[in-house]
């Protein structure tokens, strides 16, 4: 029978098996229905049945503090801060090829959802250690998250840690919290669970007004809001997080009526409908840039792509570390 998103989570018994590695979160595996039933997330469908072993899971995103230590250890230099290789952009005039990021620029105006260019922009100088430009610096941000970050910035960060970025699958289970069911990371279906906001996501009107009601224009220092599920915080907005997993809209339909699928790894290959060309990677868990009028990818099960050699400022990661497969499943 096909999968169905009120299937029963099964969490496989038994304690962690050994004591938590620093800043990390035992995230016991098991069973569960991967997927979204929101009309709105194509890619998200059908639900497919999933089981991951468990696995350690940092318990926040990675912030700039913990990047600075493996680019002081390493001499690791970040995709944005090299310039750009002519070979990857034959068409593009030499004076635009200089190292830089894409950064979120606020019009002063409502403009059209339809086009992103309108909020988004190129910013020359822009990276990590300079996250809205090169006038820009990490002051006061040491406990924020890492942007402008590409794929390959993270892996090589998680690799010099003794650790990896985490499935998609693994993701979900660990953002399901151990629970059946509810719209949202955070838990059940309200958005402003007892009138407070529960992540760090846009308020006010996309993209030109931000009313900030939960204390925070941009990034927010991590653990700003109450853990999910079991322990981890910020698995909802604040930024994106990077997974291990090629992006394909048609993944899941792909996975659909095998059963049980174990540790998927994802696709072999990356193919967005939109951007056939781009080779992108899955993100999960929205930014503080999703709101109900525009990208609402806090929604549990949801997915969201981008290019792997590219980053932007609201895009971070965090890490997971392996232990070894755990008996089976049991119902909680």
């Amino acid at each position: 029978m096909p999968a169905k998103l009120t299937d029963p989570m099964r969490v496989n018994a038994g304690k962690a098996p050994s004591t938590d590695p620093a800043g990390m979160i035992w995230i016991p595996g098991g069973e569960y229905t991967m997927g979204c039933d929101d009309a709105t997330m194509k890619d998200a469908q059908p639900p497919v049945r999933v089981y991951v072993d468990g696995f350690w899971m940092d318990r926040t995103e990675v912030t700039n503090e913990e990047f600075d230590r493996f680019v002081r250890a390493t001499g690791y230099v970040t995709v944005a801060e090299k310039k750009p290789d002519a070979k990857d952009f034959p068409t593009a005039p030499p004076e635009n090829l200089v190292a830089g990021a894409v950064c979120f620029n606020p019009p002063d105006h409502p403009v059209s959802l339809g086009d992103h260019y309108a909020w988004w922009s190129y910013v020359p100088g822009a990276s990590w250690r300079h996250p809205r430009g090169p006038k820009s610096d990490l002051k006061g941000l040491m406990k924020h998250p890492v942007v402008h970050v590409a794929w390959q910035d993270a892996a090589a960060y998680a690799k010099w840690a003794g650790k990896r970025l985490p499935t998609e699958a693994e993701w979900e289970f660990a953002a399901r919290g151990g629970k059946d069911g509810g719209k949202y990371i955070w838990g059940g279906d309200e958005m402003k669970p007892g009138g407070q906001w529960a992540a760090n996501i846009w308020q006010g009107h996309f993209p030109d007004r931000d009313a900030k009601e939960d204390g925070f224009g941009g990034t927010a220092p991590v653990g700003s809001f109450p853990a999910e599920g079991y322990g981890l915080f910020d698995l909802a907005g604040n930024v994106w997080e990077w997974c291990a997993d090629w992006y394909r809209a048609d993944a899941y339909t792909r996975l659909a009526g095998q059963g049980v699928v174990r540790n998927p790894k994802g696709p072999s290959d990356s193919w967005d409908p939109a951007e056939p060309k781009e080779k992108k990677r899955v993100n999960r868990g929205g930014s503080f840039l999703c709101s109900d009028q525009y990208c609402s990818r806090y929604i549990l099960g949801s997915r969201g792509k981008g290019e792997q050699d590219s980053g932007s400022s609201n895009l971070g990661f965090r890490c997971v570390k392996d232990s070894g497969p755990l008996p089976t499943a049991s119902s909680r």
